[in-house]
């Protein structure tokens, strides 16, 4: 390590860390170290950098934490596999390299809450548009008054070639459903071809995004293999971080400014093991209290996720080419021309919609998949078949996560409480029979072989909701345990990201959401980093847009509070 003391320790080096890393590391004055507790993301490895390959490093763990959740009392008490970035790009280098960033109403209800004025949709949007490189679907600029052109995150636009996708776009129309120009755009509701965050048939994470342009700059260093296990304090005003290195060598390295950017996971087990959290927690651990801060861990929100599979008549699926004769030529393929089936992640299309017609902007997301087959590559049939992967965004259900040990390396006690509500549980049934009847529409009439999963036994919603227990996994979107805002189960101060009551300590990750946003959580992600490093360096703001957005009431389009435009369209 090049030194004892840094301006700012950033600890973590996923996709927040990443991003904080290349802006703050900008002023040549500012001395900047990232500390990751995983290994490096070798340009050689295929299993990072080839898109298809994302099924490898999930549950291995030379990338993954491997997280497993306390048994779910409404799943039937299973223990959920919760799969989690422990490499440089954090989840961004293992993750489906979809990129969602969520409805506008997502940051106005954001806005809503105490102190969070200004992260609405507005102020949020030069963030998205700052980091975005977005290319249409012709492989060129797609930039427009809501998507970014100059940014560092290329999004390339899935071909969604395969008829099995023509079927599911033309099904989602006849099934009464929208399509839209761009799910990140102007109108999020509907069905359209999906961004990926892969250029050029690679993975495009974070770390190759944001971090590796930026490796050369004097005042960056990045430290792999260096797991951070507490917070060091002088008083209330953080000064420095203990780690170990490679799991071994105790090392303390000092901090102008510590910036925790570990995850919805990590984060609040930091926290609590540096004696920040409930005090009747940390208590019954043993642990110190420096200072009591009840809403860490707090507030645990997520995806749950099943796939409803249907066998095809006509062999036009990819499964053929999944099999494990075939891997030598995908992978050379790949390899060589950055070609064939290793260069796309395969979920190139889907959407957003409404289960009923009490929520103001739609509550279910699909992503189309033109095979059936599960993460852990088993499948329900050797023939062709096709799957939507479908979940309400918005369940009322709330976990947390607490450390059960003193011992940094011990997982800590995670509990979502899926399914636990009504509300949540008439979603999920809603949500099954929206899948199901766009899945049975004509325009599936050459390829629908009958469904495979849950299939036709499942059919009332007691048996939908026993199927849901017994099948569901999570979506990998846990977020909210450390969120901003000003009331008393807040943790982070929304307009410096400081953590309240203590001085010199930051968080920027997905735990500061005050809710999920209803889509893939990587670009609200990304977008927080951004907002924050200006607010850490102490830029001036981006200015707030001032463009219209989708939104739907009484079958009317509505626009920002005070536009014009919505007294004319509501006459």
């Amino acid at each position: 390590m090049g030194a004892d003391r840094y301006d700012v320790v950033i600890v973590g080096g996923g996709s927040a860390g990443c991003a904080l890393a290349n802006r703050l590391s900008a002023d040549p004055a500012t001395s900047v170290l990232v500390l990751e507790a995983g290994r490096s993301d070798f340009r050689i490895d295929p299993f990072i950098h080839m898109p298809a390959a994302l099924p490898f490093p999930i549950g291995n763990r030379l990338y993954d934490w491997k997280y497993e959740t306390d048994p779910e009392p409404n799943l039937n008490n299973r223990r959920v596999f919760h799969a989690r970035g422990k490499v440089l790009g954090g989840s961004s280098s293992i993750n489906g390299m979809i990129f969602q960033r969520g409805n506008p109403l997502d940051y106005e209800r954001w806005a809503a809450e105490p102190g969070m004025e200004e992260w609405d949709y507005l102020h949020c949007l030069p963030y998205f548009k700052k980091m975005e490189n977005c290319l249409g679907e012709d492989g060129r600029g797609g930039a427009d008054d809501w998507r970014g052109g100059h940014g560092p995150l290329v999004l390339e636009r899935g071909p969604a070639d395969n008829p099995l996708f023509s079927a599911f776009f033309d099904a989602t129309v006849e099934a009464g459903y929208p399509r839209t120009d761009d799910v990140n755009g102007y109108r999020q509701e509907g069905f359209a071809k999906f961004d990926r965050n892969l250029h050029r048939g690679r993975r495009l994470s974070a770390a190759r995004a944001y971090l590796h342009p930026v490796r050369h700059r004097k005042n960056l260093t990045v430290e792999t293999l260096a797991m951070a296990t507490a917070v060091r304090f002088d008083g209330k005003r953080a000064v420095g971080v203990d780690y170990l290195r490679a799991g071994r060598l105790h090392r303390s390295v000092a901090a102008g400014e510590v910036i925790l950017c570990g995850g919805a996971i990590n984060t609040p087990q930091l926290l609590q093991l540096s004696g920040v959290g409930d005090e009747t927690l940390l208590k019954q651990q043993g642990v110190p209290l420096l200072h009591h801060l009840p809403g860490v861990g707090e507030n645990l929100q997520d995806h749950l996720e099943v796939y409803i599979q249907y066998a095809s008549k006509q062999p036009v699926s990819i499964a053929p080419g999944l099999k494990w004769r075939k891997r030598p030529g995908i992978g050379y393929q790949w390899l060589v021309h950055r070609r064939g089936l290793g260069a796309t992640n395969h979920f190139e299309g889907g959407g957003f919609a409404r289960s009923n017609e009490d929520v103001d902007y739609p509550n279910l997301m699909f992503h189309f998949l033109p095979v059936a087959i599960r993460y852990d590559g088993s499948a329900p049939t050797e023939g062709h078949g096709y799957q939507v992967h479908i979940g309400p965004m918005y369940a009322d259900t709330r976990g947390h996560v607490r450390i059960k040990s003193r011992d940094p390396k011990v997982h800590p006690s995670l509990l979502f409480n899926y399914l636990s509500t009504d509300n949540d549980q008439r979603e999920w049934v809603e949500a099954i029979r929206v899948a199901r009847d766009i899945l049975n529409q004509p325009a599936f009439a050459p390829y629908n072989d009958g469904e495979l999963s849950p299939g036709k036994d499942v059919e009332t919603d007691e048996q939908i909701l026993d199927w849901v227990r017994a099948d569901a996994e999570t979506a990998l979107h846990p977020s909210c345990t450390a969120k901003m805002g000003t009331d008393e189960l807040a943790v982070v101060d929304p307009a410096t990201m400081k953590v309240h009551g203590l001085e010199g300590l930051r968080v920027v990750d997905a735990s500061v959401f005050p809710f999920v946003t209803n889509g893939n959580i990587y670009a609200p992600v990304m977008m927080v980093a951004e907002k924050a490093a200006d607010l850490i360096a102490g830029n001036t703001p981006l200015p707030p847009a001032d463009v219209p957005y989708y939104r739907y009431r009484d079958g009317m389009p509505l626009y920002p509070p005070g536009d014009s435009r919505n007294q004319e369209d509501l006459s």
